[in-house]
């Protein structure tokens, strides 16, 4: 079931999902930073990251409804819409004013996509800084995990069936042995020699993940198309971080991604998969506080 929440780390949404919310740094802050994670995972993906930034800056981390210790998604809401107007909502309550830089990892960097394209006026008139970490604007559909030929196809073939598979789980996590898990994020998820702390992290959040809204999450993800708002987001500062391995969100969808962001800074980590807040913190905490260094001057 899902944890029952102190009042400080719990928002509901406008919809009455309860969102878990954490927040460190000083309230009076210069630059808010908000992280958002991806698909199975939920607020700790940026945990190794975190250590790397300023102590003097102000960072938003949240469950997405369906992950952590939020609530499960509620009937219909299990889409990268819904999850964009969930940030919007949070940022409105909890950072109503000043100077935003937003990073989003995977499906949280298709969050921020749909969070411009439907909130226009946020993005424009707060928005001084976003960063995209191994992420896609759409094609998901036709995703083969790096396999050729027949087998590629077969991937593409077999994820719908996951996806109605999960939804149909009524548990209120997934119950897998953890080292068939493990042995699988390692080959899937990741590079070249991960860190057994960083693989264990990315499976104990996977674990905790609610499965009928993983399952749900996953046709959204299959159905994204983000290049609309990536035109809305021309002026933003912004960086596009990829993992030469990533088998998920593979080279050339970031590509894709640079390419609709003409200022883009795009950066390429050869050996890295698709955990980069995982297999490389320093890199990923560097390029985040140079979005922020820069919108403290914005206005």
């Amino acid at each position: 079931m899902t944890a029952v929440l102190s009042p400080g780390h719990r928002f509901v949404t406008s919809d009455g999902a309860a969102l878990h919310v954490s927040q460190t740094g000083p309230a009076d802050s210069a630059v808010t930073l908000v992280l958002v994670h991806g698909w199975t995972q939920d607020h700790r993906t940026w945990d190794f990251v975190l250590p790397h930034l300023d102590p003097g800056l102000r960072v938003l981390r949240y469950d997405l409804r369906g992950h952590g210790r939020s609530a499960p998604a509620r009937p219909g809401g299990a889409t990268i819409a819904r999850l964009a107007d969930d940030l919007a909502e949070l940022i409105a309550d909890r950072v109503p004013e000043g100077p935003l830089v937003l990073a989003g990892h995977s499906m949280g960097g298709m969050t921020l996509m749909v969070l411009a394209e439907r909130h226009p006026g946020l993005v424009g008139e707060r928005l001084a800084g976003a960063a995209f970490v191994a992420t896609s604007s759409g094609d998901m559909d036709k995703l083969t995990l790096g396999f050729p030929g027949l087998v590629g196809r077969s991937v593409t073939r077999f994820e719908p069936r996951v996806a109605k598979l999960l939804a149909g789980l009524r548990s209120d996590t997934l119950r897998l042995r953890p080292g068939l898990v493990r042995s699988g994020a390692r080959r899937l998820v990741f590079g070249v020699r991960p860190g057994r702390e960083q693989v264990d992290s990315v499976v104990e959040q996977l674990l905790r993940a609610h499965p009928a809204s993983a399952g749900l999450f996953l046709d959204a993800i299959a159905a994204h198309r983000g290049v609309g708002g990536l035109g809305a987001l021309c002026d933003v500062p912004s960086v596009v971080l990829a993992g030469e391995r990533d088998r998920l969100c593979p080279l050339p969808h970031a590509k894709v991604i640079a390419d609709e962001l003409p200022h883009a800074e795009f950066i390429r980590f050869p050996g890295a998969g698709h955990m980069l807040p995982q297999e490389r913190p320093i890199e990923v905490a560097r390029r985040i506080s140079a979005l922020v260094r820069t919108a403290a001057t914005f206005t």
